[in-house]
């Protein structure tokens, strides 16, 4: 029998596979279903700054957003989903199941919502997962401005609870190496998510409007977090985990191997069902045993860049070496 339990933001997880933040995880009974699979850890489906913020003052209208649509979104969300009923789902979850029920707050700056953290961890989460969601897009805006939000809010939140806290970040900004080593370095910071998936804006030219694109991940996406988590594993202290991308074992194993202490799946379950969390690990365990690794810690970051002898093509950016000769 092979060891597929791993540690998690000081928690312990039968195995890596967490379910991320999504609709997957807004009911009890989903979340049973999903224990009932096998998922190593389920993170709840976010609850949103400008939720909480609207609960707060009982005046949505007075408050401005920072991002298109927000107001219409919140105010028909809110009317179905209110703070009070996020800390019921916490309660009801960790009653109904064994494995680690973590909290998610979605937020775009360090107001005064980081007290509810302190309701989060009363209701009891067993881990808050802060997802930071911040696009660079204002050119009046310097790249420290917007990474002075990370700080801002992990300070204020950490004050407030002993649970542990994971970021999941955007992979925007202009150092993101040293950024995430400086968040590390805070001690607050038990675990970091590599990467926040956007809302991704599409052109229809034939109504001339922006619709969205796809809302599902595709494989070809584990690119991105692969090679930060493959560079950052083995130089900062905390715990990372991957996000998007992740569709099968092959994805999984990838990833453990860059050197991830978890990996989260949305899409995959999405489009195959809870069940498909039991196909991971199959795979999971049968790669192991062909090659007669007993336990996760025996790989574990194994391909990363402190570990690797090719570390350089973690950091390559061009194709000259393999294209070169293309004419």
């Amino acid at each position: 029998m092979k060891d597929l339990s791993t540690e998690y933001l000081g928690l312990q997880l039968k195995n890596p596979v967490i379910i991320g933040s999504s609709g997957l995880t807004d009911s009890v009974d989903k979340i049973k279903d999903l224990a009932d699979n096998n998922a190593g850890a389920v993170v709840l489906k976010s609850l949103f700054e400008e939720q909480i913020l609207a609960e707060l003052s009982q005046n949505l209208a007075n408050y401005t957003a920072d991002y298109p649509d927000a107001f219409d979104y919140i105010r028909e969300y809110t009317r179905e989903n209110s703070v009070s009923a996020y800390l019921s789902l916490i309660s009801a979850a960790k009653k109904a199941v064994q494995i680690p029920v973590i909290a998610s707050i979605n937020c775009v700056s360090g107001k005064e919502w980081v007290a509810f953290a302190k309701s989060v961890q009363n209701a009891g989460a067993d881990a808050l997962e802060i997802n930071i969601s911040l696009l660079p897009s204002d050119p009046r805006k310097k790249c420290t401005d917007y990474e002075k939000i990370y700080f801002d809010v992990l300070e204020q939140v950490s004050s407030l609870v002993s649970i542990p806290i994971a970021l999941k970040m955007s992979r925007y900004s202009s150092a993101l190496a040293n950024l995430i080593t400086r968040l590390s370095w805070t001690g607050k910071v038990a675990g970091f998510v590599l990467f926040n998936r956007y809302f991704r804006p599409d052109f229809d030219i034939d109504n001339l409007t922006i619709r969205p694109a796809n809302i599902f991940s595709i494989p070809e996406e584990i690119i991105t977090p692969l090679r930060w988590i493959a560079l950052l594993a083995g130089n900062v202290e905390s715990d990372l985990a991957a996000s998007t991308g992740v569709h099968d074992s092959t994805g999984l194993i990838k990833q453990l191997l860059a050197g991830a202490t978890a990996v989260q799946v949305v899409s995959a379950i999405y489009k195959n069902g809870p069940a498909y969390i039991n196909e991971l690990i199959k795979g999971l365990t049968e790669w192991m045993e062909s090659k007669s690794f007993d336990r996760i810690s025996d790989f574990r970051g194994k391909l990363s860049a402190v570990s690797t002898d090719d570390s350089a093509a973690l950091h390559r950016m061009q194709y000259m070496k393999y294209f070169g000769g293309i004419s």
